[in-house]
């Protein structure tokens, strides 16, 4: 009872489809294999992309012993096991690579246990991870392996592996229309597991009758959005939101929004975000932009999603349309500086309050006038800071 995506899985490299750029001849996993000598490395690619396929088919194609672990799963213990297998096998001049799945979820500490056993070549270390690993793997395991990129699979690769399945699976034209197989790759997100179990969910419904399009719908249901609230997918959005009101561009702007609100970012999150933009991307060149802003942010709080979705897309498109000043961000990046290399400098006494006789007697507050716009002959500034400002 494999599921289907375990019985399509690639065993050679040569029936890999996708990821060109690391498997074609002269690139980096062609090389690794062709030398039978394995590297450490680091996977990093989203689901369904072919991580575990290609470290198994790495250990295959040199002849080194596999062991899978997930960090979800396994602890310290399962980890030194794994270490006294491949020191035995060190004593035979055999190679282990150690697969650990999900890597970025190994605390600190348990990646740390890798680092010896990696630099004295006990074990070749292979893992694979979904989030950015220069957040999540630890510096000192990183310089130690690659960093390979994995792309998510675009609709021509998975259409290839849904024909490549219905082939094996006996499926004829008339039982797999081609409108199908497109659709199973439209709904996959770039996951070759998510387009297979949609196929295989799909055949089951269908029994006997034609996989069409309306059952494949069914099969696959509403897309889960490829994004973690706590994961590199959420800054990628929300800079890319950013970048799209900076840049003018409302449909971007619209775009990025829905793809957060679909996939169930906090609305608050949102608007905090447009709130900060108001000032730091329009400052003066739209003050109103603030008030509408932070007018939003307390119609999100009081009245809640889908009906403060309206709010939202206001908000979005006005500050996307309006006008756009750095100078806010300019001058309070200048006064920071300032204030952090010049921490101590007295007040000038000219503008220190004197409420008694003898601190105005010393001139403290001299030639201060209550007038607006009133300009003091020796400025605001401490000596040392006016012609820095002024330069």
């Amino acid at each position: 009872m494999q599921p289907l995506a375990e019985k399509m899985r690639p065993t050679t490299l040569a029936d890999i489809v996708g990821q060109e750029h690391l498997v074609s001849t002269g690139k980096i996993i062609h090389q690794i294999i062709a030398s039978k000598k394995p590297t450490s490395l680091i996977l990093w690619g989203p689901p369904g992309s072919g991580k575990t396929t290609l470290a198994r088919i790495i250990s295959t194609e040199t002849g080194a012993e596999f062991v899978e672990l997930s960090a979800v799963t396994s602890g310290k213990a399962d980890i030194n096991k794994v270490i006294e297998l491949a020191k035995q096998n060190q004593r035979l001049s055999m190679t282990t690579i150690l697969f650990v799945d999900e890597i970025h979820r190994f605390s600190k500490s348990q990646q740390d246990v890798f680092l010896p056993h990696v630099e004295d070549g006990t074990i070749v270390l292979i893992g694979a991870t979904t989030e950015n690993p220069s957040f999540e793997v630890i510096t000192p395991l990183l310089s130690r392996s690659r960093v390979l990129v994995l792309e998510p699979l675009d609709t021509e690769t998975i259409t290839t592996v849904v024909k490549r399945a219905a082939k094996q699976l006996k499926l004829t034209a008339k039982k797999l229309p081609a409108k199908s197989v497109g659709l199973l790759a439209e709904l996959s997100g770039g996951d070759a597991r998510v387009a297979l179990g949609n196929l295989e969910l799909a055949m089951q419904l269908a029994g006997n009758k034609t996989i069409s399009p309306q059952i494949v719908e069914t099969a696959a249901q509403k897309r889960v959005p490829g994004y973690d609230k706590n994961g590199e997918a959420h800054y990628n959005i929300i800079s890319a939101f950013i970048k799209s009101m900076r840049g003018g561009d409302v449909a971007a702007t619209l775009y990025y929004m829905a793809r957060m609100i679909q996939a169930g970012e906090d609305p608050k999150f949102i608007a905090r975000r447009m709130v900060i933009f108001a000032s730091e991307d329009i400052g003066l060149a739209g003050n109103g932009a603030m008030s509408l802003a932070v007018a939003t942010f307390q119609a999100v709080e009081r009245i809640g999603l889908p009906e403060a979705e309206y709010n939202l897309y206001h908000c979005a498109t006005a500050l996307a349309k309006s006008a756009k000043s750095r100078d806010i961000a300019d001058i309070m990046t200048s006064a920071k500086s300032m204030a952090r290399d010049y921490p101590d400098l007295p007040v000038p006494i000219h503008l220190r309050n004197a409420p008694t006789k003898l601190m105005k007697n010393l001139g403290y507050g001299k030639g201060t006038k209550w007038e607006p716009g009133f300009v003091h002959p020796n400025g605001f500034l401490p000596p040392e800071l006016q012609n820095l400002h002024q330069s």
